[in-house]
């Protein structure tokens, strides 16, 4: 293995082929006890203590909870602000959608949508304000995003149903409340959507009269190889990205797929990526200046350090379909601490990826002000990182 830096990293990604679907595979681990301490510094003389706010839980488990909407096309289950207050920048919601399952026409007032196909395939179709359509079959491992306000659906393709895990900006966003067509036609007059359509009030006498959410009907047919000529209405940018795809980079104790805007450029303010830890490898310490990272942990047993300044730091374990919340500039570092390859699927809400790691920060000093720092010898830094580490065992 080759140990490339952060700045090669983020230069770009070639696609080629990779892991394979199997790495989000896992089983679902109980969650350790939180472990939170508080060691605020020595008060000065004749000063009351100053008060240290202990730091909430950056772990919420998607996997052990119930189905919050349930239908015989599909399930969904959510975590925002609301049901895991740490997240207060981002919104998850886990999807399963049989084959035929539709969920249904609907748009985002407050969210761009950034998703991850997990298992099987689907089929999106979306439309932009310009009036131009897109329709895309996903498989495992492959990204869509979706503006703040576009049109566009989901259908389940066969052969099994498919799984995937959407990811909002804002963490106030619950799925359950966006704007769906069924919602917005069966709460509308039949005399006015008459005017609208052009056809005949008694044309919308068995339409739903409350949201569908999630239909079942046939699975639809292959989409054509090629689009017949005159017939082509794609979107300028394309919705669709195949991170799984993507040639990982290669550290001495795991993998990285980055998808970026740089990468992807519809997907302007939000980062994607996909790392894999061996059996006691570690993602080094550090943080993201300009962004929060939203995490679902995908297969294997992790452990995270969330460090939020004043002697506090959370650590708790997290198993397959737990999700974990680093707010923007907080250390922060994750450990591989089972037997088995460790998979984890993070999003950030900038699409210009930034970080900072410890082991490059401490590179870039002299020795002898790292020791003033420290109050240790000089010669204690000798056998530190001359770079970043990134992920080593």
């Amino acid at each position: 293995m080759n140990e490339i830096s952060r700045r090669d990293v983020i230069g770009g990604a070639a696609l080629a082929g990779g892991l394979t679907v199997a790495a989000a595979a896992g089983v679902a681990v109980p969650a350790a006890a939180a472990t939170t301490t508080a060691a605020p510094a020595a008060p000065a003389m004749n000063q009351s203590p100053r008060p240290v706010e202990p730091l909430p839980s950056f772990r919420y488990s998607l996997g052990d909870k119930p189905k919050q909407k349930e239908y015989p096309g599909g399930w969904a289950k959510e975590a925002n602000v609301h049901n895991f207050p740490a997240s207060e920048n981002f919104a998850g919601v886990l999807m399963y959608l049989e084959p035929g399952g539709l969920r249904e026409l609907h748009w985002h007032a407050n969210a761009a949508e950034w998703a991850y196909v997990l298992e099987g395939t689907c089929r999106i179709t979306i439309i932009d304000p310009q009036g131009k359509s897109q329709t895309v079959d996903f498989t495992a491992g492959d990204v869509w995003y979706f503006p703040r306000g576009y049109g566009h659906s989901i259908q389940g393709l066969g052969p099994s149903g498919t799984t995937f895990v959407l990811v909002f900006n804002n963490g106030g966003f619950s799925e359950f409340g966006t704007f769906s067509i069924t919602d917005w036609v069966g709460h509308t007059p039949p005399e006015v959507l008459a005017k609208n359509f052009k056809v005949p009030a008694s044309t919308f006498a068995n339409f739903p009269k409350e949201e569908v959410y999630i239909a079942l009907g046939p699975v639809p047919p292959a989409l054509p190889a090629f689009a017949p000529p005159g017939t082509l209405d794609s979107a300028p940018l394309t919705h669709r990205y195949p991170l799984l795809a993507e040639k990982p980079t290669l550290y001495p104790g795991g993998t990285l797929r980055l998808v970026s805007e740089r990468e992807f450029p519809i997907s302007f303010n939000m980062t994607g990526a996909l790392i894999t830890l061996e059996p006691g490898a570690m993602r080094e310490m550090h943080w993201h200046p300009n962004a929060d990272e939203w995490q679902l942990y995908l297969g294997g047993t992790a452990q995270m350090t969330v460090f939020g300044a004043g002697g506090r730091a959370e650590t708790q374990r997290f198993g397959r379909y737990d999700v974990g919340y680093a707010p923007r500039g907080y250390g922060h570092y994750i450990e591989n601490v089972g037997d088995d390859e460790m998979t984890v699927l993070l999003v950030l809400n900038s699409g210009d990826y930034q970080e900072i790691s410890i082991s490059e920060w401490l590179a870039s000093n002299k020795p002898e002000l790292l020791a003033t720092n420290f109050e240790v010898p000089v010669s204690t830094f000798a056998d530190f990182p001359k770079t970043e580490v990134f992920i080593d065992k």
